[in-house]
Formats: structure tokens, C-alpha cells, sequence
């Protein structure tokens, strides 16, 4: 029982292993596609490989069989003719002999066309097989060719993606927004300081002295208006 616990101990560990190195060979296939098209091709390369030999092997067969049949069916022929020679001249103990010979012959002959006719059929559909298998591996080369040309130019896509959304953080767009910054402080305080140009004391004296003056000069052109009019009543008088 410990030594049957060992193995089932030892199986599961293997079992486990095989599946620790599944994952990580389909991670490195996930990362180099190339890899994975490369081992699927070598794969049916081989298989085709194995289906050119034994197809091979099969038409080898059918080639024996016919030419097994033709032999035969050449022998059933000179049979038949011996046979019909034995019936003309009256020769009965040979006819015999060549009526049970004729008999062997046809039944191997017949057994052989079947045989043939079996042989053409499993030929056929092994060539079949094998220009069906010759095809996949063309179609997964062509196949492999187009999705690698496919992930490359996803690749570049998202190389020129990140390098856009990069952009914003290089050194000279920072630069260039504490230069637009500091325009925008030196205006401000450009308008701060006339706003306090306009608010000092001195300046608000100096425009209610204006306003002042101004009253003044109108209440003395009034005087002056006033006082010749009233002169000049006087000499009417």
C-alpha cells in the first residue's frame, strides 16, 4: 500500500509539474505568437510526414493487388483456352483438370478485383488526406505570415499611441506652461498696479481739485455774463 501511495504521490506531482509547464509555455507563446505557428506547423509537418509514408505503403499495396490480378486474370485466360482446346479435341480427363483449375483461378481472381477495388478507395482517400493536409499547412503558413504583419502594426500603433499620450508631460510642455504663467502674473500685476494708481489719495485730490476748478470757472463766466448785462440796462435807461 505505500508503494502504491508512493506512485499515486509521484503521479499527481507529475501530473502538476506538466501543468506548471503548459501555463508557462502558453505565457511564452502569448509573448512570441511566432513561437506557437512555428510549433503548430512543425506538428502538421510531421503528421504529413507520417501520412506520406503510409500512403506510400497503401498505394505499394494496391500496385501489388493489381498487378497480382493481372497475372491471374492473364492465367484464367490461358485456362479458358486450354480448356476450350481440351473440349474440341475430346480430351475429357484433361478438361477435368482444367475445369477445377479454372474454378481456383476464377475465385482468386474474383477475390483479387475486390481487393483491388478496396486498395483504389483507401489510396484515394489517403491522397485525398494528404493534399488535404499539404493544403493546412500552406493555409497556416499564409495564415501565420498575416496575423504576424497584424500584430506588428498593432505594436507600432500603440507605440505611436503612448508616445501621444506622452506628450503632455514632456519637460517642454511643462516649460511652456510656467512661461504662459508667468505672462499671465506680470499682466495681472500690470493691472493691479494702475488699479492702485487710481485709488491713491494724492491722485483722488487731484481730480476733485479738477472738478473744482471746473465749478469755479463756471460760477465766475455767470458773474461776468450777469454783470454786463446789467451795464448795459443801465445805458438804455
Amino acid at each position: 500500500m505505500f508503494a502504491m501511495a508512493n506512485v499515486g504521490f509521484f503521479g499527481r506531482l507529475a501530473n502538476l509539474w506538466r501543468g506548471f509547464v503548459s501555463i508557462w509555455i502558453s505565457d511564452v507563446e502569448k509573448k512570441h505568437p511566432e513561437i506557437a505557428y512555428e510549433n503548430a506547423i512543425n506538428s502538421m509537418i510531421e503528421k504529413y510526414t507520417a501520412l506520406k509514408h503510409a500512403t506510400a505503403a497503401i498505394i505499394r499495396r494496391r500496385e501489388d493487388i493489381d498487378a497480382r490480378f493481372k497475372q491471374k486474370s492473364a492465367e484464367l485466360a490461358q485456362v479458358n483456352a486450354d480448356l476450350q482446346t481440351a473440349v474440341d479435341s475430346n480430351q475429357q480427363e484433361l478438361g477435368l483438370v482444367l475445369i477445377q483449375k479454372q474454378k481456383a483461378i476464377a475465385d482468386e481472381v474474383a477475390g483479387l478485383q475486390t481487393d483491388l477495388t478496396t486498395a483504389k478507395t483507401d489510396a484515394d482517400s489517403a491522397k485525398a488526406s494528404l493534399v488535404q493536409v499539404q493544403a493546412d499547412i500552406k493555409q497556416l503558413k499564409s495564415e501565420k505570415d498575416n496575423m504576424l504583419a497584424k500584430m506588428a502594426s498593432a505594436e507600432a500603433r500603440m507605440r505611436v499611441q503612448d508616445q501621444l499620450e506622452g506628450l503632455s508631460v514632456d519637460n517642454e510642455v511643462k516649460a511652456l506652461d510656467n512661461v504662459r504663467a508667468h505672462i499671465k502674473n506680470t499682466i495681472a500685476e500690470a493691472n493691479l498696479g494702475k488699479e492702485l494708481n487710481e485709488s491713491d489719495l494724492d491722485t483722488r485730490l487731484k481730480a476733485l481739485r479738477a472738478t473744482t476748478g471746473e465749478a469755479t470757472s463756471k460760477t465766475e463766466w455767470e458773474r461776468l455774463r450777469n454783470a454786463t448785462a446789467a451795464k448795459a440796462g443801465q445805458k438804455t435807461m
